[in-house]
């Protein structure tokens, strides 16, 4: 049993490019593993009319029908504001290719690897401070022991944490943060850095 650890502070950041970034890779693999299946099962329609022939391209065809249902459902989500995961997808496509694993083993690895990690790498960004450590929900986490931090600054929505290496971090904070309390995480931050020391 793991313990979960208390944070004095937990500032959530604004979502990278890179969040984008993923759903569109997802997209354009989801739209690629459709094609082929579309292919395969009209090939496979056409090449015999064997019963286990014709379950095949049955298959095929399920996989693109869930895939294109997923991608319509995610689209309506997104509109309404909701966060998306296309990791569902990617495994029935993983599945799909995984019918032909002569010629596409390593195409439904790729697409499996894809599902398991969308959801850790859209993780909502957050930056947590407690008397011992920042860390980052990152993946991989990085963390920083408030021995290696020059200085951090809460100001106008825009975190600011300067390391002793000469590395500037500055992340976009994703709520309003009252004037108290962001005097309040400064000073904070200002006794940390001066227990540091």
């Amino acid at each position: 049993m793991s313990i979960q650890k208390t944070y004095d502070y937990v500032i959530v950041t604004k979502a990278s490019a890179g969040h984008k970034l993923i759903d569109l890779i997802s997209q354009l693999m989801l739209l690629m593993a459709a094609a082929a299946f579309i292919y395969e099962g009209t090939k496979n329609l056409s090449d015999s009319l064997l019963s286990d022939i014709v379950s095949l391209a049955c298959i095929y065809f399920l996989a693109d029908a869930i895939i294109f249902f997923w991608l319509i459902y995610l689209f309506i989500r997104k509109r309404n504001g909701y966060d998306t995961l296309y990791r569902f997808a990617l495994f029935i496509a993983a599945c799909g290719w995984y019918l032909n694993k002569q010629q596409w083993f390593y195409m439904s690895i790729s697409y499996l690897i894809a599902s398991l990690l969308e959801k850790p790498l859209k993780v909502t960004p957050e930056v947590a401070f407690d008397v011992e450590e920042i860390v980052f929900n990152t993946v991989p986490k990085r963390k920083y022991s408030w021995n290696e931090v020059a200085n951090v600054v809460l100001k106008e929505a825009i975190l600011t944490i300067d390391l002793k290496n000469n590395k500037l971090i500055q992340k976009e904070i994703d709520a309003d943060i009252s004037e108290a309390d962001e005097q309040d995480f400064n000073d904070f931050c200002k006794h940390q850095l001066k227990n540091a020391v």
